[in-house]
């Protein structure tokens, strides 16, 4: 069996061919980021649109921050208020009856009620001790009834936790909060300095 060897100007053609394949396809790949296609130009519309709809979320939230500023936020409802609104009324029907004569104050009837009367606190501290006096809550629970921030809320119990006022519960996610020893004391010296008052 005889093999034909092709003529060297064959060989070297072949060989040269190839050469400049890899050297054209290095090339391609160099240059190929400088090169702008259609997909790029759609891409650069798209990221314009993001942006723009990024801007707009941005002075969305600005403005609700500005009118919770203002002070456009709802008020905090007495929870206690329907309650006390019906001794009031039950005391002056007792009044108009003349039958049984009984000085009932609403105030001493729910401080008897309850072992925690309704004092709602300014200081944020003790407004977070009062809230969870009575259950335990989620950061998230106590963020939203605060109306603050979310890092604020977080500062705040972390504070709250470092000095000892509440507890953490790890085992569930999100964590709660409970009262501790030490924060019960805190809301008995609010109370009795809110009586003395």
């Amino acid at each position: 069996m005889l093999v034909e060897i092709p003529e060297p100007e064959v060989i070297l053609s072949v060989i040269l061919a190839f050469i400049i394949g890899i050297i054209g396809l290095y090339a391609y790949f160099k240059i190929r980021p400088f090169v702008k296609t259609k997909n790029k130009e759609l891409d650069v519309s798209q990221t314009e649109r993001l942006e723009y709809y990024e801007r707009q979320l941005i002075d969305m939230k600005i403005r609700l921050d500005a009118l919770e500023i203002q002070g456009i936020e709802q008020k905090i409802e007495d929870p206690n208020l329907e309650l006390k609104q019906f001794i009031e009324k039950l005391a002056k029907n007792e009044v108009q009856d003349k039958s049984v004569e009984i000085d009932v104050k609403p105030e001493t009837v729910l401080e008897k009620s309850s072992s925690m009367p309704n004092i709602i606190p300014t200081n944020p501290v003790d407004y977070v001790l009062h809230l969870i006096t009575h259950k335990d809550m989620t950061s998230r629970d106590i963020q939203i009834t605060l109306k603050k921030s979310r890092e604020h809320t977080s500062r705040l119990m972390k504070k709250l936790f470092e000095d000892g006022f509440v507890q953490r519960n790890t085992e569930s996610k999100p964590y709660t909060y409970s009262i501790s020893k030490k924060g019960m004391e805190k809301m008995e010296q609010i109370q009795v300095n809110s009586i003395t008052e």
